[in-house]
């Protein structure tokens, strides 16, 4: 009775994991765009909070698209993807929980004891 144990070259398709060149033409495209987006915000002189909230926009859009096509984060399992993206979502939150802690005690100090810390 033989066994044949099927190696990794003879299993993979001749193609590999090989993704279209398109798909990452089209990539850097919309990079591009969403930088050319970017510098717009500056060129045009938006200010205030429309202004900041734009760049972290495009800044968070163009990261999403690098982690996701080029570093193959969306032909990855689920859970790498969780175990990549919660912790910093999870640090996000306790950064806004301490934010709201810190208004919290300033303005119970500055109501109690008179003029603030």
């Amino acid at each position: 009775m033989k066994h044949e144990i099927a190696s990794p070259e003879t299993t993979a398709s001749p193609e590999g994991q090989q993704h279209p060149t398109s798909l990452y033409l089209k990539v850097w495209g919309y990079l591009f765009v969403l930088s050319a987006m970017s510098y717009m915000v500056d060129y045009m002189h938006v200010q205030g909070i429309i202004r900041w909230t734009l760049i972290i926009l495009f800044m968070l859009l163009k990261a999403g698209l690098i982690l996701s096509i080029f570093m193959h984060l969306a032909w990855e399992r689920l859970s790498l993807i969780y175990a990549i993206l919660v912790p910093p979502l999870l640090l996000l939150v306790l950064v806004r929980i301490m934010m709201i802690e810190a208004d919290y005690a300033y303005w119970t100090r500055a109501i109690f004891m008179g003029g603030g810390g």
